[in-house]
Parts: C-alpha cells; structure tokens; sequence
C-alpha cells in the first residue's frame, strides 16, 4: 500500500510540475497590476487576509467557499496560484495535509506563514476528562477518531475561538510587511482594526451564550470542528465524525451517540455546510433532537448566503445555537 501511496503522490507532482514548466514566467501577470499576489489555502483564511492586506493584496483561496479542506486535492490551477504568489497562508495544525507536496510541485519562492503559530493547539485524547454523566466508552471513541487522519491528534479548527484569529491576523500583518516592507503602516492600521472588531465580535458571542442556560449548552454536529469554540464560550459537544471529515462515523458510533442524546437530553442536533445531511437528519430522527440551523465551520458561504465573511460565519452560528438552544 505505501508503494501504491508513494506512485500516486510521484504522479500528482510530476503532473503539476509539467503544467508549470509550459505555463513560464506569465503567472506573476495572473495579479492585478499592482497589488501583492496572495494565496490563502481556505475560504475562512482568504477572508481574514483580505482584511489585514487591504486594497494593496490580490487574495485567492484555493479552497473556495463551501469547500472542504480536510478533502481537498491540488490541480494543476492551484500549482500555479502558489507558483506566482508572493505569500502562502496557511492554517497549519495539520489541516492542510496536501500543503506541502503542493509547494514542491510548485516551485514558488513565495514566503511560506503558518498563521497558528502562537496559538496554543487543542488535542483530545482517551485520558481527557469527560462529562460525569457521559455514556461509556466517550473517552475511547474520541481517540480512535484521530487515528489515521492527516493533522494527529490535533484539532486544526483554531479559528473557532475568536481570540485566536487576533493570533492569525498578527502573523498575517508579520508576513505581509515582510514581502512587502512599503505597505507596513498599512498592514499595521488595517491589522488594528480588524481586531477591534474581533474583540467586538467575542464580546457579543460571550453575552449571547451567557443568555442560553447551562444546562441547554449541549449540541452534536456533524463532525468535530467546534473544540475551540466549546472550549472558550461554554459549549458541550458531541460529534458523529472525527476532528476530520475524512472519518466516517461507523454505526456503533451513531447508536452510542444516540443513546447519549437520550441520556443527556441533548437538545439540537447540527449540520454543516460541508457535510452529509443524511447522517445528521438519521440521528436527530433516532434521538428525537429537534434539527438545528445550519452551521458555517471549515468554510465560508457564497457572496448570497449568511456566511459570507468570517465574522459573518461567526455571527450566524451565534443566531442559530441560540435559536435552537434557549428554548
């Protein structure tokens, strides 16, 4: 299996690699004339860019909106995106298990940030506290969902937890200067207040969770992409699937998950934009948890849909845990 592994992964860079040889020096122009060419790997990420770079930064996504990065495979388009960026951002933490066999097929020479650096990661394992009343076996299954996926044992969804995009947004503003040292009082400026509305937007998720009962904060979601967010505003959650959606939950999974709804008296039950409705609507059939609005977590909507920036993805998920939970 590891032979068939490494021929494939042989092929997809010998791939991207020829696509760019014949494309030559002309994918610098693909910018506007200008601006500094960026490349954000997700459509979360590009968002939080934009804001920081400004009118001085041409962004793409390579992951566009509604899209899935614990799937995603490179082309040869993302190949050459990469190859004429001045800057790379990535999430890090294991999320982009494809990065880095696309910046070698690339050959960019593109500054290469990690935009969680600083951040402290979160990680479960099977010796992680669970809840008192939490059905047998919870601890176990938490593990085993990180077996085998890209990131480890690490949750890569950092960008949950607001504070922690004030961290994204600095090493975005530090990898910005550095390729482009004349628009730093811009950076610095756009920076600043970007997170002074950040601040502004954790203050307003911390009144409107502090307005939901305690014993009500209890959701389970389609897969496990709000660790940081039940951490810091006082969420408990359960997940069908692992941190990653790659995982496919397994039917002793779904029946131990329904059996701690019912014991729980778990409320709501959540869908994402990424991911599978039918699991979802199968569980909240079984357990008799009301379906819940649905959730914006590894991606952005589209320009017509709630989400369409990261404090707009913020500010939806507020609305729908407290529409489907203070009742």
């Amino acid at each position: 299996m590891r032979s068939v592994k490494f021929s494939r992964r042989g092929a997809v860079l010998a791939t991207l690699a020829a696509t760019l040889a014949l494309a030559g020096p002309a994918l610098a122009q693909d910018a506007p004339a200008g601006k500094l060419p960026v490349v954000a790997t997700f459509s979360i990420l590009g968002d939080i860019v934009k804001n920081v770079g400004g009118d001085r930064v041409s962004v793409t996504a390579l992951v566009g909106p509604n899209g899935d990065s614990h799937v995603y495979q490179p082309t040869p388009a993302a190949a050459k995106e990469v190859a004429a960026a001045a800057v790379v951002f990535e999430n890090g933490l294991g999320l982009e298990g494809w990065m880095e066999r696309l910046v070698q097929a690339s050959g960019t020479k593109a500054e290469l940030v990690v935009v969680t650096k600083g951040v402290t990661p979160r990680f479960r394992t099977a010796s992680e506290p669970q809840d008192d009343d939490e059905d047998e076996g919870g601890a176990e299954k938490t593990a085993d969902a990180h077996k085998g996926h890209d990131h480890g044992p690490l949750d890569p969804h950092a960008w949950q937890n607001v504070a922690n995009v004030e961290i994204y947004a600095a090493n975005i503003r530090d990898g910005l200067i550095k390729a482009d040292p004349a628009g730093a009082d811009v950076y610095k400026a756009n920076t600043d207040a970007y997170i002074a509305k950040l601040k502004t937007l954790d203050a307003q998720v911390r009144a409107a969770m502090a307005k939901i009962p305690a014993k009500q904060r209890r959701i389970i979601t389609s897969h496990d992409a709000f660790g940081y967010f039940g951490d810091a505003y006082g969420l408990k959650l359960l997940a069908a699937q692992g941190v990653s959606t790659e995982s496919e939950a397994s039917a002793k999974d779904v029946a131990r998950i329904i059996r701690q709804i019912k014991a729980q008296k778990i409320p709501a039950v959540f869908l994402e934009n990424i991911s599978d409705p039918r699991l979802t609507a199968r569980i909240a059939k079984e357990s008799g948890a009301r379906i819940g609005g649905e959730l914006y977590s590894d991606a952005l909507s589209d320009d017509k849909g709630p989400a369409s920036t990261y404090i707009d993805m913020i500010e939806n998920n507020i609305r729908e845990f407290s529409s489907a939970l203070s009742s």
